[in-house]
């Protein structure tokens, strides 16, 4: 069983910010798949199921907001009893411009709060990471991550959501190392 990790925060004033790429990413998957989420208290998170290369997929939302996505990230985890190397973490990184993605292995939390609090929740930074650009930043950086994406970028958007998508398919079935030189 695979684990993947759409970030962002609850809400419907959050829904179409820039923070949350993760979560868009995971639900237009889901659309395409004819799933919908179900809300699990227990696990903090909304999930659902699909099937992909004949593999059981999880697809899943943190309820606990951006900061806290460590604990059900955990949750899920020792729920499932879901390998660390079978989890892809999707999230926004306002050092890439919009239009680019960027697969990482491991690595730091590069000041993002959400990948720091799995960091910490996991005791590891070594992680498969898809992580969605939503620069240039214009202005601090906490006021940009929660504005509404501008019409002009929704194209983009929707294209680097699909993109994303595929990596995610291109990970779960050639690893991650033949996925980063497809997709960085």
């Amino acid at each position: 069983m695979k684990l993947i990790a759409g970030l962002g925060n609850v809400g419907e004033k959050y829904c179409f910010t820039r923070h949350n790429t993760g979560f868009m990413t995971v639900d237009r998957w889901a659309t395409e798949e004819g799933v919908s989420f179900k809300q699990d208290s227990k696990l903090k998170c909304y999930i659902t199921k699909i099937k992909y290369n004949c593999e059981d997929i999880l697809l899943i939302k943190p309820t606990t907001f951006m900061n806290l996505s460590g604990e059900a990230i955990r949750a899920v985890i020792d729920y499932y009893k879901i390998n660390i190397n079978d989890i892809i973490i999707i999230y926004d990184d306002i050092a890439l411009n919009l239009g680019r993605i960027r697969l990482r292995s491991n690595g730091s939390d590069g000041g993002h709060n959400g990948i720091k609090s799995i960091i910490k929740h996991l005791g590891t930074d070594k992680f498969n990471r898809i992580k969605i650009g939503i620069g240039p930043q214009i202005g601090p950086s906490e006021n940009y991550v929660l504005q509404n994406f501008p019409k002009e970028s929704l194209e983009i958007l929707k294209e680097i959501l699909d993109k994303s998508i595929e990596a995610s398919k291109s990970i779960i079935t050639n690893g991650m190392e033949k996925s980063q030189n497809k997709f960085n």
